[in-house]
Formats: C-alpha cells, structure tokens, sequence
C-alpha cells in the first residue's frame, strides 16, 4: 500500500482507499487537512466523487459473497489481530488523532485504546450471531430463524471521535459479515485511513472495507444511498444531517442507524458526594474539550449546594493546562475549526447578556489556533439557547433546581435523549430517576457512560438503534424465518 510522509518519521495513507488499493479520486480532486492547533496544512488528501463511491460499492459487492460465507471463528481472528495491532501502534495513531482533531495527546491515546477495544469485543461476538429453532404453539411446525448479514453497508463518521466512531462501526460490521465503505468526517480523514492500513495488515480481504474521504459529503453519501445494492446506513453525527439522511434512506428502504445529537443533563442533588460530583464533572464535560455528543452539557444543581458546586468547578476548569496538543502537560487543545470556537463563543456571549455570571473563563484563547478557555458560568436562565444547543465546547452552565421533580422536568425539557448524568447519595431515588429521564443511557454517580460491552445509543431526535455491546452486532444482521416440519 502506497503511503505519505506527513511529518518526520509518521507515514500515512491521503489517497483514497477502494478495494484494498490507494487510489486518487477519479477526477484527481485534493482537499487540504488543517491542525486545529496552528490553523496549518498538514496534509493533503484525495477528494473523491460520486464515479468513485460507485467503485468503492463495486469493491463491496465483489468481496460480500465469500467474505459472508467466512467462518465466524476466522472473522473473529481477524478482528483480535486489529485490536492487537491498533494497541501496537497506539502512540502513532494518537499522534495522527492530535494532528488533525486537536485533543491532547494524553486525550488521544484514551480514544486509541477505546477504539481498539471495539475490535477486541466484536471478535469475541463474531461466533454469536445465533438464530434459534422452536416448535411452532399450535404443533404444526417448527420455527427456525438464523441471523445473517444486512449486506453492503454505508457508514458515515465524525470528527470528534475519528478512531473510536470508526471502530465501532466497523467491528460490528466485520463480525457480522458485512461489507462496508467508511465514509469519514473531511476535517479527519487521516485517522480512518490510517485504520484501513491497520485492517489491511491484521489479514480484512480487499474489497471488504473501503475508506472514501470526501468533501463532497453529500452527493456522495446520496448516491451510495440510491444504489441498491447498498443494504444499510449507520451514521453518527448532528440531528440535521441525521433528518436528511433517513430521508434520502428512505427511497430505497435502506436499513438505519443513527447515532445523532445530544443536550446532556448533569444532576447533583444536595445528598451527593460533592467532590464525586465534581470530578465526575470534569470527565462529563471536559473529554475532548466538551466536542463529544455525551458530554455534559446543562449542569442541574440542587438549589442548597449550587454556589460551593460552582465555586469548586470553577476552580478545577481555571486550573486545566490549555495548550497545543503535543506538548506534555496539556490537559486542554484546541476546538477543531474556527466555526466551533465561532458557535461557542456566541452562546456563552448570550448566556452572559442573559445575566449568567461568568466564574471563571468566557471568552477566546489569545493562542494562535482555534481555543477556547474552559470556562463556567452561574445563574444561567432556563431560557437560554446554551441550554437548548449543544455546546460541543469547555463550556459548563448551571442552572438552580429545588426538589426531585423539578430536576425531571428539567431534564426532560429536550426534544434530544442521549445520555444522562445522575449525583445522588440515595440509591433508590438515583435509579427512580433514571427511570423518569428520557435518556437512551443514564450514568449514576458516574461521569463516563461508555463501553463497548454496552449498547450505546438514544430516543428521541437523538437517534435510532444501538452500537456497542451484543445489541450492536445485532445491527447488521438481518433474522429470516424458515418454517419447517419434520
């Protein structure tokens, strides 16, 4: 495989990746990647089209036949060789993730290990793709269903977790017998490339994954979808794009999941272990910067304990290391374009010309790049829009609650329903909770909700179907009932 000197001694793929071979796109399109630290070029990448989506399908549908009919013991061999070599290659694969998304480098090296844990669990889900045989109620028959591969899959992933999105998409698919093309977030390519060579090395037969960067999202996503030998879609991105999406998936009743946005409630009522709660604060919202769709993104205080939870949030974001990503004791990178710093600040500026009392932050880096302080704010109203959006920034407003119910209510003032974060020193009213908050996933006395073994996921407008655990090989596996007697 053909590969680019980026930076001295890091070698990666920029071409586009179709049936096991680095090509240029068909019409020799290039888009520019840019280090969210430095606003520079860091490299160069080819912008593939509609003619070479079609490839990327073509190489899909050549490969599903025999890749289907691999055992599931040797899909699940080829997955165990991923994980094993993403884990050997952790340290390059961060550096590639701080060079394009701009987390810190010890920010990265979580999201390698977490990325490659997907491929661990799936190859140990490969052989549990199980159907079942009964006999029918009436004695007539027997009923038996096997589980066997959706087809050739479309998947479309984000920028701000370019490994971990990929991965846990990919693995659920391999292990299920799929093939696919990953279409990746323009501002992160190099990651998802950097994965296919991974894949090509832990033994992934051509053809079977496709790695298709583009800035012509859009057009090129549409014409996969309207093909008909494309089966399924999973997606993982903004609610807008996601409606879109479902619409366009529709025209060829394509099989969906979507993994969309989210508006995060973080609860603290006054029985809490406060300084639990505050540092399951810091994991909540500060991982990645707060440019995670789990991240804490309205903070629900009991009325009694709000002004010392402020105080000692404050305190801990004002301490947090900002900086660029390579360096040693950054805690804090930069945003990932200047439109995300751009949306942060006019939130927090509204939030402010509101009444919400700045504790600490608020404001713009002075730093060359795209940064913005960690920053906290009190007395937030209800009405805010920092409140209705998602921040996808180091941004935490507290709001004043009294009384469970309240809390509820106010947790549930959202047409999204991702995930929640519950601080209570009370069982009993943490899980009764839970079960009142219209959340796919709730964390209790927690500020880290995701795993591999778990089904992660939405209601609401933030999305459809589950990723991770058992529930997310499910997902690209289609059941067929064959009724038979003997």
């Amino acid at each position: 495989m053909a590969d680019n000197t980026l930076t001295a001694g890091l070698h990666l793929l920029t071409e586009l990746y179709l049936g096991g071979k680095a090509v240029q796109a068909a019409d020799g399109a290039r888009f520019p990647v840019v280090d969210p630290a430095t606003g520079e070029v860091i490299a160069s990448v080819a912008n593939g089209g509609i003619g070479d989506a079609i490839v990327a399908v073509d190489a899909a549908e050549r490969a599903a036949a025999s890749w289907a009919a691999t055992s599931p013991r040797s899909r699940a061999e080829i997955l165990r060789t991923a994980f094993e070599l993403m884990v050997e290659r952790a340290a390059d694969l961060a550096r590639v993730i701080s060079l394009e998304n701009g987390k810190s480098r010890s920010d990265a090296l979580v999201e390698v290990a977490y990325a490659a844990e997907f491929f661990r669990w799936y190859s140990e889900e490969a052989v549990r793709g199980t159907g079942i045989v009964t006999t029918a109620p009436g004695g007539t028959n027997r009923i038996l269903v096997q589980r066997r591969p959706v087809g050739i899959c479309v998947l479309v992933t984000p920028w701000n977790f370019p490994a971990a999105m990929a991965t846990r998409k990919i693995g659920p698919a391999l292990a299920a017998g799929c093939t696919m093309i990953l279409k990746p977030a323009s501002d992160t390519p190099l990651t998802a490339l950097a994965i296919a060579q991974i894949l090509e090395a832990a033994g992934v037969p051509d053809g079977v994954v496709s790695v298709l960067p583009s800035r012509r999202s859009g057009a090129v996503v549409s014409a996969m979808l309207h093909d008909p030998r494309v089966r399924k879609l999973s997606f993982t991105g903004s609610t807008e794009v996601g409606r879109a999406l479902l619409r366009e998936a529709a025209d060829q009743v394509i099989n969906t999941s979507m993994e969309l946005g989210g508006n995060a409630p973080f609860i603290v009522f006054a029985d809490a272990d406060l300084d639990a709660a505050v540092d399951g604060a810091m994991v909540a919202k500060m991982r990645n910067a707060g440019e995670a769709c789990t991240a804490a993104n309205r903070f629900y205080v009991e009325s009694s304990i709000a002004g010392e939870f402020g105080r000692r949030l404050a305190e801990r974001m004002a301490a947090l290391v900002v900086g660029p990503p390579d360096a040693e004791d950054t805690e804090v990178g930069p945003l990932v374009n200047r439109d995300a710093v751009d949306k942060v600040d006019d939130l927090v500026r509204g939030a402010v010309a509101e009444g919400a009392t700045v504790l600490t932050g608020g404001g713009r880096s002075d730093r060359a790049g795209f940064y913005y302080v960690p920053t906290v704010l009190a007395d937030v109203h209800p009405g805010a829009a920092i409140l209705t959006e998602e921040i996808f920034g180091p941004v935490a407003p507290i709001v004043m609650f009294d009384g469970e119910a309240e809390a509820i209510r106010l947790a549930n003032a959202t047409e999204y329903g991702l995930v929640a974060y519950v601080y209570t020193g009370d069982l009993a009213r943490g899980l009764r909770v839970s079960e009142r908050i219209e959340s796919g996933m709730v964390a209790v006395n927690r500020g880290l909700v995701s795993d591999p073994a778990a089904p992660f996921g939405g209601v609401k407008q933030s999305g459809l179907g589950r990723e991770g655990g058992h529930e997310g090989l499910l997902d690209y596996m289609e059941d067929q009932y064959i009724a038979v007697q003997w």
